[in-house]
């Protein structure tokens, strides 16, 4: 039997990179999957790819930072196709802005990437938190490993933020859900090529030869690398596992 079959899953950002890897891999592990994305186009062209295998996918457009439109597209899942089981909060931005840049570039990665990064999150599982809770669900969330360090590299002080809140974020539901049957738990990728990042591995390659000296493996990640501890996380696999973070990084914090 597929590892998560009979549920509903969401998966935010889904349009493209990690959020599209793992609709796909949830998908294809038996799940209905919803793919909300604030570019409608992309999650519509990637659900279709997960029909066309053969399996379930609906996709809506979505601003995670907007509260109101969250809570509208909750009803909307809720009405059209079920009570939704596992969500995934992978929505999200990067910033290269130092603190001591220019002032209105350092405030608007601020802006930015808080609203989209963290309370964006909050904005989604607050939207979803009746059926998970009803149904004993699971939520993933994307860390980084800047949940835990600022690397060295260019990136903002707003960004190591927020992923330091997610993963705060992260622990803190997981100690108060815990007694209604849900799971939350989180992954932190290391340097994975997706579109997010495509223009500064363009523009510097040096970057990617940065992260791969300083990661045992040897190589950047692919978006399937972390197909496997999302599958994981949502499925019966890790049934006492919660508030932990599972790195995906290839070795990169142990050195």
């Amino acid at each position: 039997m597929a590892l998560l079959q009979n549920h509903i899953a969401v998966v935010t950002g889904a349009g493209s990179g990690i959020g599209r890897a793992i609709a796909s891999g949830y998908a294809r592990e038996g799940a209905q999957v919803v793919l909300l994305d604030i570019n409608e186009k992309a999650a519509a062209e990637a659900a279709k790819e997960i029909r066309d295998a053969g399996c379930k996918a609906d996709s809506f457009a979505l601003d995670v930072t907007r509260r109101e439109d969250c809570v509208a597209v909750a009803k909307l899942v809720a009405d059209k196709v079920g009570a939704v089981s596992i969500l995934v909060n992978n929505a999200g931005i990067v910033g290269r802005n130092g603190m001591t840049g220019a002032a209105e570039a350092v405030i608007k990665d601020w802006e930015d990437i808080i609203a989209i990064n963290l309370t964006g999150v909050f904005n989604v599982t607050h939207a979803f938190l009746a059926p998970l809770r009803a149904g004993k669900g699971r939520i993933v969330n994307l860390g980084s490993i800047q949940s835990f360090v600022h690397l060295r590299t260019p990136s903002s002080p707003a960004y190591t933020a927020s992923k330091h809140g997610v993963l705060g974020f992260t622990r803190a539901l997981a100690a108060e859900l815990g007694k209604d049957g849900v799971r939350v738990n989180a992954i932190g990728p290391g340097f994975i090529e997706t579109p997010i990042n495509e223009k500064v591995r363009a523009s510097n390659p040096e970057l990617a030869k940065i992260f791969i000296a300083h990661t045992p493996l040897g190589r950047t990640g692919k978006p399937e690398d972390i197909v496997g501890p999302a599958i994981f996380l949502a499925s019966d696999l890790s049934a006492y596992v919660t508030g932990s973070i599972v790195m995906a990084d290839g070795g990169y914090r142990t050195i």
